[in-house]
């Protein structure tokens, strides 16, 4: 019983890790980028969905306990209050954005190692080794792709976070009235 359960997690694990292999070395980099990348997506989705509702109700109370709302400085504090804010939203979005750059960079690196792979089968053996050159093209195409869902999954998010922020900063411009 206990041997099938091993096995039953097992199996998941060698699939994967002969999909690594069959992509070589850049795959590896292209798997920490999605890692790293997914936990700052992750992180900002709970930012938006936790932390900055409190955030936003401090703000509001900090701004609705000021005595005068309506002068050059009070202007100045608001502004102050929705800056922060829009900062704090913002605040790992350039490096989710550079890792969605990053991902199709490495399937490019994974293509061009791949097909270097290629040329060296054709050179020592011609093009009669057909299986051999089957594997510099996996190697080749595998990274390729990954890189570029990878990417594209990652660019879905940061628009959406984009939107999302400057959604919220309107909301908070109307929030903290001048009225006082």
């Amino acid at each position: 019983m206990l041997e099938a359960a091993i096995e039953g997690v097992l199996t998941p694990l060698r699939s994967i890790q002969e999909f690594m292999a069959a992509g070589g070395f850049v795959l590896w980099w292209i798997f920490v980028a999605a890692v790293l990348l997914w936990t700052l997506i992750l992180e900002r989705y709970w930012f938006f969905r936790r932390v900055l509702p409190q955030r936003r109700q401090a703000v509001k109370q900090q701004w609705m306990a000021r005595v005068e709302r309506r002068s050059w400085t009070a202007r100045r504090v608001r502004e102050a209050l929705i800056s922060q804010v829009d900062a704090s939203m913002n605040v790992t979005l350039p490096v989710i954005q550079v890792l969605i750059s990053l991902c199709p960079l490495f399937g490019l690196l994974g293509t061009v190692t791949g097909m270097i792979e290629v040329f060296d089968v054709m050179a020592l053996k011609g093009t009669s080794d057909a299986r051999a050159m089957a594997a510099g093209v996996s190697r080749a195409t595998i990274p390729t792709m990954a890189g570029m869902v990878i990417g594209l999954s990652g660019l879905l998010s940061i628009n959406r976070f984009r939107k999302r922020v400057k959604v919220e900063t309107e909301r908070l411009g109307d929030e903290l009235a001048y009225t006082g």
